[in-house]
């Protein structure tokens, strides 16, 4: 997928440009929440199923994002990210219906994910795109940072269904 300057591929979860961005993500949060408050089991190498990265024109990675399969038609987006040299470029929008692409050709038309409520733009990112909020699932029940939101791909709609 290509658009304003910016490819999106599939890459290794373990690559070099995928670690770096993984890592600059983790910092920025543990900035903004004042410690890690991710719940539930970190994202590996072992149950991630789809790893992007977004490169510029000169190939530098400047975004990611993965999904992992949560059972039946459902995965989750997990460690979306854009570095903040590169944001307000459409960016993670590409990544985002990138994605979106790849759960489809992987029979998963239900995506959910999970963000914080000091990330106003991420929320922006994803109401607008079709991601309805919906009540905490999975590790995220009884989490005080978590906001979590659905999209049934093709219809813009949450399921209802959530667990």
């Amino acid at each position: 997928m290509v658009t304003t300057g910016f490819v999106v591929e599939v890459a290794p979860w373990d690559s070099p440009d995928g670690r770096r961005l993984r890592a600059a993500q983790r910092a920025e949060l543990v900035a903004a929440y004042d410690g890690d408050v991710e719940p539930g089991t970190k994202p590996t190498a072992a149950d991630v199923n789809v790893f992007l990265l977004a490169r510029d024109a000169a190939g530098e990675a400047v975004g990611c994002g993965s999904l992992r399969h949560l059972g039946g038609e459902a995965a989750e987006i997990k460690r979306m990210y854009v570095a903040p040299a590169h944001r307000g470029r459409g960016v993670s929008r590409l990544v985002l219906g990138a994605l979106e692409e790849q759960a489809l050709s992987r029979g998963w038309t239900v995506l959910r994910l999970e963000t914080g409520p000091l990330q106003a733009e991420a929320i922006g990112l994803y109401t607008s795109a079709g991601y309805a909020p919906v009540p905490a699932f999975g590790p995220y029940v009884g989490s005080t940072t978590s906001l979590c939101f659905e999209r049934r791909l093709g219809s813009g709609q949450p399921t209802g269904q959530h667990g």
